[in-house]
């Protein structure tokens, strides 16, 4: 168990949770990569799968962070760190981007020369639509998001080291135009590695409705994070109820927001009834899909909405933990449900290696998130703000 000294924040013992994490991650990028030796085009999918789950989890606490240095707001501080570490592992998600890079041919037919050459709208996105220019977009989108991470890291381990307020004032002026670097990167990220997997097809909100679903994922994961650590006594009295309490307000408007966005995607392209546009709805309408369609309108939306609209109920640990794990779940169904039907829309089709690589992935993140977490103080010891944030109430 990993034990924190109260009196200035930081470890006095690691705990195994990060080797652990890192072992189960190794294992499971092992038996992925076995799989790929049977099915490469089952691995691909299964990759894209669980890399678009992890980077835009870890993404959404990059943003986070932003987000509170920009509005300056108190109640965060005390959490700060958590979200700060996460975001530190995005080099090893630029890691895991390889793969997809190496299975391009396997996942996007826009590389294929002969369906180019007989496909006029092919032909004239091809400018942007072409392996090289992929590959280096997505190399600037990780400089972009790298940068960005440690940068924000940067800044706020020197507060804890000299306690100068004008890192503060140097962290909101990064956040407010890290933000929009963050908008345009990871929008155009979504529409490279999920919405070209169908090319014909488009939508303007997509990227909104990607974002908004990784954020949400995000505030979740850091909920069951919080909650792991409140059972091991870490943070205790520091992280309390009323921050759990924000964090399930948050996770109560983003669940709407993300009901709103998808719904506001859905329908206008029901109403306008192109046929380019509709077929993308269609097939994941039919052959089985439809199910999976209400799961997430059901576990995305329905239940978590319905949970966190009530006062008591988001200062109740037990019930946040759920809704979090939920809302954690239901992000992966959401991201298989945008990727799989492209390769199977004859039906769902759910193999080991879904599971594999998203826990692959996600051991690896985890692993890195803790060690790097128990390496420097559990919150921003010198952050002028810290004590009003320990003091928050809602």
């Amino acid at each position: 168990m990993a034990a924190l000294d109260t009196q200035n924040y930081t470890f006095t013992y690691k705990g195994r949770f990060g080797v652990i994490a890192l072992g189960v991650g190794i294992v499971g990028i092992i038996l992925t990569v076995i799989g790929a030796f049977s099915d490469a085009h089952t691995f691909f999918a299964s990759w894209l799968t669980g890399f678009a789950f992890w980077t835009t989890l870890v993404l959404g606490a990059l943003f986070f962070v932003m987000l509170q240095h920009a509005t300056g707001a108190v109640w965060s501080v005390a959490v700060r760190r958590v979200p700060e570490a996460l975001s530190m592992t995005l080099p090893v998600l630029l890691l895991c981007f390889i793969p997809l890079v190496l299975g391009l041919h396997d996942l996007f037919h826009w590389t294929h020369a002969e369906e180019v050459a007989s496909d006029h709208l092919l032909q004239w996105k091809s400018p942007y639509l072409n392996s090289t220019f992929f590959i280096i977009r997505g190399v600037v989108f990780f400089a972009i998001w790298i940068g960005l991470a440690w940068m924000l890291n940067r800044y706020s381990l020197a507060q804890d080291a000299d306690g100068n307020p004008a890192h503060t004032l140097s962290l909101r002026k990064l956040s407010a135009g890290g933000i929009f670097l963050f908008a345009f990167s990871i929008t155009f990220a979504a529409f490279d590695w999920l919405m070209s997997l169908e090319p014909h097809w488009y939508s303007t909100i997509f990227g909104v409705y990607v974002f908004i679903g990784g954020f949400l994922a995000s505030l979740a994961m850091l909920v069951l994070i919080f909650q792991w650590m409140k059972g091991k006594g870490i943070l205790t009295g520091t992280v309390t109820t009323e921050h759990f309490h924000d964090f399930g307000r948050l996770m109560f408007a983003f669940t709407v927001f993300w009901a709103y966005i998808g719904g506001s995607q859905y329908y206008l392209i029901w109403y306008a009834n192109i046929p380019e546009e509709t077929v993308w709805f269609l097939t994941r309408w039919e052959n089985g899909w439809k199910t999976v369609s209400m799961l997430l309108i059901i576990g995305h939306f329905i239940v978590p909405f319905i949970t966190l609209i009530f006062y008591r109920l988001k200062r109740m640990d037990i019930v946040l933990k759920l809704i979090a794990a939920l809302i954690v779940v239901m992000h992966f169904v959401d991201m298989f449900w945008l990727v799989m039907p492209t390769f199977s829309p004859e039906g769902v089709h759910v193999s080991w290696m879904h599971f594999t690589a998203v826990i692959g992935i996600g051991g690896l993140v985890l692993g890195l998130f803790w060690m790097r977490y128990t390496a420097h103080r559990a919150v921003p010891v010198l952050d002028p703000k810290l004590e009003d944030s320990i003091a928050h109430r809602v």
